[in-house]
């Protein structure tokens, strides 16, 4: 089943990059107070979520901020080396936080792994946006194979 307003985050292990290498952090300690967006996407470096989706929560982070936002997360079913590499490569640092679902235990939880096996990777995230509030799903914006608005930076600004 699909994760849907009104719902608690699920209760998972999510890594990230620390100063001393990958760490693991509970995802409702994380996401569990406040204001918090959270988008997921297929993949680190792949042609959308490079181009647009990380892209535009980076050039946005400002006006989420500004909207009561305390913290903005990309996840993905990569590992924390990728995540911290891409985040980096993006420009992320101070922005958006890089969290590692690498055995999409998330991806599962939230009822949004796909098998993207027929392109080589495996099981992997929809593309996904979400409003939490204070541990719960405020809003989901959950994309169509192949499509991307609903999740967009622009888009969850605009429900805030």
């Amino acid at each position: 089943m699909t994760i849907k307003p009104g719902d608690p985050l699920p209760d998972v292990e999510l890594f990230r990059m620390g100063p001393n290498g990958p760490e693991t952090f509970r995802l409702r300690d994380e996401a569990g107070e406040g204001l918090v967006v959270i988008f997921g996407l297929p993949g680190a470096f792949t042609p959308t979520c490079s181009a647009k989706h990380l892209p535009g929560f980076i050039e946005k982070a400002d006006e989420l901020k500004a909207k009561g936002v305390k913290k903005i997360a990309c996840v993905s079913v990569n590992d924390a080396f990728v995540m911290d590499a891409w985040g980096k490569a993006q420009g992320a640092d101070g922005k958006v936080e890089m969290w590692a679902d690498g055995n999409g235990t998330l991806a599962r939880a939230l009822g949004l792994a796909f098998d993207a096996g027929k392109f080589g990777m495996g099981e992997r995230m929809q593309r996904f946006a979400m409003i939490v509030e204070n541990g719960r799903v405020k809003d989901v914006f959950v994309e169509k194979p192949g499509e991307f608005s609903v999740s967009s930076a622009e888009h969850v600004l605009a429900r805030l």
